[in-house]
């Protein structure tokens, strides 16, 4: 088959599954996943160096996708992979924006997030306490290298040098894999407090 062929037959073959998704059909909405999920992912690894954050991003790429087609057209429903190209690359330059954002904020100690004041659990408790219950909360990180990043940086305290090498990451994906883990740990931490609040009152 000639390569005009060929995109030809893309082209109708996207323009067909642009028409079912809008109908309805979820066999549709599982064959552009099929389709077009390995080559978005080999995108977003590449731009971004990080496998987790591409599958994240794709997956929301899918997700606004399939948001659009359920409820509209494409003005070109044959450039269907173009389209999908777009929504990545957008969302993954808001990604890069966010984190430029938050980089200039104050990087805190994980420890701070505890609250001293505000009659948390860890309230009126000793260091060492402190250090196992932030330790028994890394241990509920679903993550191995969320763990693994947060025990060396708070824990362990080492030089950021050192990380990096140990997880083969450069400094700007260091940054980016450390925020992901202490937003998850702060998730953590919150549900931590809720619990006690509610071993409390009951």
């Amino acid at each position: 088959m000639s390569e005009g062929a060929e995109s030809a037959l893309e082209a109708q073959v996207a323009a067909d599954l642009v028409a079912r998704i809008g109908v309805g059909s979820r066999d549709a909405e599982a064959e552009m996943i099929r389709r077009y999920g390995a080559s978005l992912l080999y995108l977003l690894k590449r731009r971004t160096r990080d496998a987790e954050l591409a599958l994240d991003l794709r997956q929301d790429t899918f997700r606004i996708a399939l948001e659009k087609l359920r409820s509209s057209r494409l003005e070109e429903p044959e450039r269907l992979a173009a389209y999908l190209r777009s929504v990545a690359l957008n969302l993954l330059i808001a990604q890069w924006r966010k984190d430029r954002r938050r980089a200039t904020t104050a990087d805190s100690e994980i420890i701070d997030t505890v609250p001293d004041d505000a009659g948390g659990p860890f309230e009126n408790v000793s260091r060492d306490q402190v250090r196992d219950a932030v330790v028994a909360l890394l241990r509920e990180l679903g993550t191995e290298r969320d763990r693994e990043i947060l025990t060396r940086v708070y824990l362990k305290e080492e030089d950021k040098a050192t990380i990096c090498a140990a997880l083969g990451v450069d400094s700007v994906h260091f940054n980016r894999v450390l925020f992901r883990a202490k937003e998850r740990f702060r998730e953590l931490l919150e549900r931590a407090e809720r619990r006690a609040k509610l071993r409390l009152v009951g």
